[in-house]
């Protein structure tokens, strides 16, 4: 017998020969060789958490577009950050929903707003953890838009003092990382000299270089009661088709000093995050955003697919297409599967 294999081999030519030679499910035959091979290695340490936070006392009201993720007042928000800090998730986001709204947006930079309240809270509970704020103005004015509205139309300008405002009071409640989401020109440098000028050179920045004008932001809008009153965001918002554009913003944003620049949505611009990759050296995120985690949890809670396995691939072909730290709302499942 061990004749004949050895005469049908020599009976194949030299080019299907040299193709049986080459197996490469020879390192995919037990786990551990799988894991030797692995190219793509998902961390805790990727994943920042996004937190919604409001006035009040214990309250933790679940989302209903977003199940498992919840509106939390200050004292819920203390007990959360004690959970997802033992998990090993040393980073969060947070995004607050203030008591009441005006043209200007007046409590996102007021010293004891909801999210100045959170961040200290949060520092009170673990000092060691990194705390990022989201800096934009829609859930904080009365028209729901992202900057101050003349005449109908946003003031890219007039925006800029106030994400300004807004960061400095960030920092100076104790925030590590402040993330400019607004889509307004110039805002991360405006935020730049701001903080450097207030002596906070010490804070990063986190740019939404290029942030679409997005179908997949729906949940969120719930979440952080956020839809504009008129129009849409597509004057300010990125072209869902322009990928080249979005480089130009992300260099653009680099250049104006940010520390670290942000692609999203995630999933269906995976492209622009390869991409960015390539093009920068900074620290590149990626926001796994509120529809795509909607999308999974419906089908999973329909039995359609296995949470957990789609889950932790979805977040490791986030990472494989260059991003190197992700804000998902699977954070916490995934840093306790991961531990596992």
């Amino acid at each position: 017998m061990l004749e004949q294999k050895f005469l049908l081999h020599e009976s194949l030519d030299t080019a299907q020969n040299s193709a049986l030679r080459v197996r490469p499910r020879r390192l995919r035959r037990t786990e551990n060789l799988r894991a030797l091979a692995r190219e793509t290695e998902l961390r805790v340490s990727d994943l920042v958490y996004p937190l919604f936070v409001v006035h009040g006392q214990n309250v933790r009201a679940e989302i209903s577009s977003m199940p498992d993720v919840f509106h939390l007042s200050l004292d819920e928000l203390e007990r959360e950050i004690a959970r997802v800090s033992e998990l090993g998730l040393r980073a969060v986001i947070l995004f607050g929903l203030p008591a009441f709204k005006d043209e200007w947006g007046s409590e996102d930079y007021a010293e004891n707003g909801i999210v100045q309240q959170a961040i200290r809270a949060c520092k009170r509970v673990n000092p060691e953890l990194v705390v990022m704020t989201d800096v934009c103005m829609c859930q904080y004015t009365s028209h729901g838009h992202c900057g101050i509205v003349r005449a109908g139309k946003i003031d890219n300008d007039a925006t800029l003092e106030y994400l300004a405002r807004t960061a400095v009071s960030h920092a100076a409640a104790g925030a590590d990382i402040v993330a400019p989401s607004a889509m307004m020109d110039a805002q991360v440098g405006a935020l730049r000299s701001a903080l450097d000028a207030n002596d906070f050179t010490d804070v990063a920045i986190l740019a939404y270089a290029a942030k679409f004008a997005s179908a997949f932001y729906g949940p969120f809008r719930e979440a952080a009661d956020s839809p504009p009153k008129f129009g849409d965001r597509r004057q300010y918002q990125m072209d869902p088709a322009n990928a080249r554009e979005a480089l130009r913003e992300v260099e653009l944003d680099v250049a104006q000093g940010a520390d670290m620049v942000m692609i999203k949505p995630a999933l269906p611009y995976l492209d622009v995050i390869r991409q960015t990759r390539d093009a920068v050296r900074l620290p590149v995120a990626a926001y796994n955003v509120s529809g795509e985690y909607a999308m999974l949890k419906a089908a999973a809670r329909n039995g359609w697919l296995d949470e957990r396995k789609a889950t932790l691939e979805l977040l490791t072909g986030i990472k494989r297409a260059g991003a190197d730290l992700i804000l998902t709302y699977h954070a916490q499942d995934t840093a306790r599967w991961l531990r596992e």
